[in-house]
C-alpha cells in the first residue's frame, strides 16, 4: 500500500509533468471507482486545464481550470505516465491529454478516482477529514494533537484524521527511532518523548521520499522505488538483532495488527 512518501513523489511528478496539459478524452473502465455518475464526472474534467498537484496523505489531489480529480490508490495500484500504443494492459481509469500522452490509473483493491467542483473541495468527505500530513507537523502542532488523548500511540498515528499518511510499512521504523512501545498510552508521554517522536516521523519517512518511495511501488514513469529492505531498520524483521543492541526483534500483537519492536529499545512501560 503506498503511503506518504509513494503519494507525495506521485503528486509532485504529476505537478511537475502534468501541470499545463489538457484533457482530451476520459475513458473510464471501473465506474464504481468514481464518487459521482460517469457522465458528470467525464463532464466535470473532459477539456480541463491541470493547474498542479500536490496530496494530503495518501490522497492525490490534481486541480484543474474545471474542478479537482482527487485519487486514491487505496490497497495500491499505478498511476503512469504513457502513450495509447504502451498502454497497461491492467487499467481502470485513462486520461488522454491534447498532447498525446495518457494518465493510465490501476487500482489493485479500493482505490478511488473522485470529481469535486474548484469550490467543493471541502465538502469532499474522504479529503476534508483528512489530518495534517505527517511530514508538515511542527513539534507544537504534534505536541497540541496529543493534549487531552488517551488512545494507544500507534493506533493514534494510524488514524488518518489525525496525521495523514504514515501506514503499517513505515510505522514500526518511526516508533522505534522514537524508543516508544507502539500500546504506550499517549498520556503517559512526556514533552521529551513527543519531542523523539516528533524527530522519528521526520527520520522515519523523509529518507524514503528522497528515494522515490519503497522498492514495492512504481512511480509515474514505472520506476520503483529506491528505499530498499536494507532501509527498514526492525519493520518485517522478526528474529533479526535490532541494530542498537542486539536484541531480537519480536512480532507482537497490537489491536487488530502486528508490530514489529526491539523489546530493550521500547520497554512497553
Amino acid at each position: 500500500m503506498p503511503e506518504l512518501p509513494e503519494v507525495t513523489h506521485l503528486a509532485r511528478q504529476i505537478d511537475k509533468h502534468l501541470t499545463g496539459k489538457t484533457i482530451s478524452a476520459v475513458e473510464i473502465l471501473q465506474p464504481k471507482c468514481l464518487n459521482i455518475p460517469m457522465e458528470a464526472f467525464t463532464a466535470g474534467l473532459l477539456g480541463a486545464t491541470i493547474q498542479g498537484a500536490d496530496n494530503r496523505g495518501k490522497w492525490i489531489r490534481v486541480r484543474t481550470d474545471q474542478g479537482w480529480l482527487l485519487i486514491s490508490l487505496g490497497m495500491g495500484g499505478e498511476i503512469l505516465l504513457v502513450t495509447r500504443q504502451t498502454l497497461p494492459e491492467k487499467r481502470r481509469l485513462v486520461f488522454d491529454f491534447s498532447d498525446g500522452v495518457s494518465l493510465s490509473i490501476n487500482f489493485w483493491w479500493f482505490g478511488y478516482a473522485h470529481y469535486a467542483p474548484l469550490d467543493g473541495l471541502e465538502s469532499h468527505e474522504m479529503t476534508s477529514k483528512l489530518g495534517p500530513n505527517a511530514l508538515d507537523l511542527s513539534l507544537e502542532d504534534l505536541a497540541a494533537l496529543f493534549k487531552g488523548q488517551r488512545a494507544r500511540l500507534k493506533a493514534f498515528l494510524l488514524d488518518q484524521s489525525r496525521i495523514a499518511g504514515i501506514g503499517n510499512a513505515y510505522i514500526h521504523d518511526i516508533l522505534y527511532l522514537a524508543r516508544l512501545h507502539p500500546q504506550r498510552k499517549i498520556e503517559s508521554l512526556e514533552q521529551t518523548d513527543i519531542a523523539r517522536l516528533h524527530q522519528a516521523i521526520r527520520d522515519g519517512l523523509q529518507p524514503s521520499l528522497d528515494k522515490g518511495g519503497a522498492f514495492y511501488e512504481v512511480d509515474l514513469f514505472g520506476n520503483k522505488g529506491g528505499f530498499l529492505m536494507e532501509d527498514i531498520r526492525i519493520g518485517y524483521r522478526e528474529g533479526q538483532p535490532c541494530p542498537t543492541c542486539s536484541t531480537p526483534i519480536l512480532k507482537i500483537k497490537t489491536g487488530g495488527t502486528s508490530s514489529f519492536i526491539c523489546p530493550s529499545c521500547q520497554p512497553e512501560k
